[in-house]
């Protein structure tokens, strides 16, 4: 028997991807010149500098400069200083040097002027491959599409991620795979998606722990950043559901740090969903060879030493009721509905720390 005829839409991204240890001295500059740019504005945020000094050295005279600006969570003042600082460079393009806030950053220019992107990306938080940008705004984070703020291309060198800390590198990590683990229930996933998802879990979740246990190994943290990749092109490729609006809640309202509040809620969210996503849930179990996905990413998040609850990051027990109405307050796409008890009860064991358990 071949199973239920298959039905489904992807879209694929078009961008172009560059991965190769020891990269950036040529394929930055080279990508820029393949897209014709001939002043570009360097984005990054303030950890970052060095790494983005150094990516603009190798553009010689077409960098148009460096700004640091990038904030956790694109603060919509520091998208707008930003769009300030390119227009006054006379900036033809932009290079994202960073993780997620400082990809995020340049997206925010590109929404609003349509300047191409080029990513060089140095944590693993994927947004690299996709068309969503967020901004946060009096204490909400939006998101949208728009294809605009798609990178054009994305130079991916495991040596540029050396110097990320264990906590910061197993925290990321973490929460590249909970882009993959949300895009395998999503209303628009495709058999295309739950390969790349496996995959891109299955190499962070072997990676990782080699990568908290020795930070400087090149070969671990190659595979981590391929997994992220992986996860992050199925993020792009899929909708949103109840873990991530969970987390844009958390983030934007109560300034949590993005990564961690992934790495934490996720083992709960998948605990809730699983009677409703078996598919899912069996897909998880092959990548991450157990019976309970759920257990497992909480315990991976353990021995890695990330957080394990919504406290540790300095959420408040008074802070849950309104999490709850926010959640309630945004529309998302989800396997499994949550009440309003049901979403306190998520949160409550995420607050705690306690381990997930199915509702």
């Amino acid at each position: 028997m071949t199973g239920p005829a298959l039905d489904f839409t992807y879209q694929s991204q078009p961008m172009r991807v560059v991965f190769r240890p020891g990269a950036v001295p040529h394929a930055v500059a080279a990508e820029t010149g393949r897209l014709g740019l001939r002043r570009v504005l360097v984005v990054c945020g303030e950890r970052g500098r060095d790494t983005a000094r150094a990516v603009a050295a190798t553009l010689g005279d077409a960098c148009a400069g460096v700004h640091a600006g990038a904030r956790m969570h694109v603060p919509v003042p520091s998208a707008e200083r930003a769009v300030e600082a390119a227009r006054e460079a006379g900036a033809d393009g932009c290079a994202a040097v960073g993780g997620g806030s400082a990809i995020g950053l340049a997206k925010a220019v590109a929404r609003r002027t349509g300047l191409p992107v080029v990513a060089v990306p140095t944590t693993y938080a994927g947004s690299e491959m996709t068309p969503v940008w967020g901004e946060t705004e009096d204490g909400v984070k939006r998101t949208g599409r728009d294809p605009r703020v798609l990178p054009r291309s994305v130079v991916y060198d495991p040596l540029l991620t050396l110097t990320m800390p264990s906590a910061q590198s197993a925290a990321s990590g973490m929460n590249a795979m909970a882009h993959a683990a949300e895009a395998l229930y999503a209303p628009d996933a495709s058999p295309i998606v739950s390969l790349m998802a496996q995959d891109g879990v299955r190499a962070l979740a072997r990676a990782l722990p080699e990568v908290v246990a020795e930070p400087t190994g090149p070969a671990a943290r190659g595979s981590a950043l391929y997994g992220a990749w992986l996860c992050g092109a199925c993020l792009g490729a899929t909708s949103m559901g109840l873990h991530h609006r969970l987390c844009h809640v958390l983030g934007g309202a109560f300034g949590l740090p993005h990564a961690e509040t992934h790495a934490v809620v996720l083992p709960h969210v998948l605990a809730f969903n699983a009677p409703s996503a078996p598919a899912a849930t069996a897909a998880l179990r092959r990548a991450l060879e157990v019976a309970d996905p759920a257990r497992e990413l909480y315990e991976l998040g353990g021995r890695l030493g990330v957080p394990r609850s919504l406290a540790a990051l300095g959420l408040s027990a008074a802070d849950l009721e309104r999490a709850v109405g926010a959640t309630l307050r945004a529309p998302y796409g989800n396997p499994r509905q949550a009440s309003a008890g049901e979403l306190r009860a998520i949160l409550r064991a995420a607050f705690d720390g306690a381990p997930p358990s199915g509702g």
